[in-house]
């Protein structure tokens, strides 16, 4: 049997887009040995490795993200006490959102708790705040590292996993496609980063000059690990026209990046007649 790694990346509302790999992977019959995943791509990720389909996970993101009085009755129907802590001040810090409470939110209510309930193992990648290091989960509590993976700075709060202040995963390893070492017989990795959009005599906003530049590290990290080796397929969904909170675009955002989907399939197929 071909063990194939999947590695899905982080971009905020762009990892919408890994929907059409997983679609992919339900059209050829087959599934990834390991998922690892950063940012969203572990957020989307495990909702595969724990039994849905490509086609579930597209309906419950459209389900979820379509309508904005959606997104606030999932926080009004969180228990009283977590929807009190969404905003809750961090002493002598900014008021910041807590990625855990996101997760118990948002995530489908069947989703295991623990790595070990999952049908594919999983690998979250997480950065290391003090020691400017990668950390690698795949046991224990999944919410938890889901919660630390998912920790953009500034706009979510950082958690405490194993003692170690963490904050999100895609910082350090955008496309976590080498964490799998050198069991797999493929590798396919999903890069949904992008890169800034705009024209050179416009100036961007403040908070697109710090996504955008933001981008520009996480692209360049992701160039330097390809020379390093690079994986056996790599996916670049055509998000770049999205922002990291886009979410209400979901449907819009599956529909533009329709043929990935197609495009993963043909390439994927071609790979394993390959083996």
């Amino acid at each position: 049997m071909t063990k194939i790694g999947l590695a899905l990346g982080g971009g905020g509302a762009r990892g919408i887009a890994h929907i059409h790999v997983l679609e992919a992977f339900d059209d050829l019959g087959i599934k990834p040995s390991v998922i690892s995943g950063s940012s969203i791509g572990g957020i989307v990720g495990a909702g595969y490795a724990a039994g849905m389909s490509g086609a579930e996970v597209r309906e419950y993101a459209i389900k979820t993200f379509t309508k904005s009085s959606k997104i606030l009755s999932k926080f009004w129907n969180t228990p009283r006490p977590a929807v009190g802590k969404l905003f809750d001040k961090i002493p002598n810090r900014f008021a910041e959102i807590d990625p855990l409470r996101i997760m118990n939110s948002f995530l489908p209510s069947g989703l295991p708790r623990e790595f070990s309930q999952l049908t594919i193992p999983m690998k979250i990648i997480v950065a290391d705040f003090y020691d400017m290091t990668e950390l690698v989960l795949s046991e224990g509590d999944l919410f938890q590292a889901l919660a630390g993976t998912a920790a953009i700075p500034v706009l979510f709060r950082p958690q405490i996993i194993n003692e170690r202040l963490v904050v999100d995963g895609g910082i350090l390893n955008p496309v976590p496609f080498d964490v799998f070492g050198d069991d797999m017989d493929l590798v396919v990795a999903v890069d949904v980063v992008g890169r800034p959009v705009g024209n050179n005599p416009n100036l961007p906003s403040r908070r697109e000059l710090g996504y955008g530049t933001l981008q520009l590290l996480m692209q360049r990290i992701t160039s330097l690990k390809i020379e390093q080796k690079k994986p056996d397929l790599m996916i670049r969904p055509d998000i770049h026209g999205y922002r990291v909170l886009d979410f209400l675009k979901t449907e819009e955002i599956l529909w533009n990046t329709f043929e990935t989907r197609q495009d993963t399939r043909q390439r994927l197929e071609k790979l394993l007649k390959t083996l």
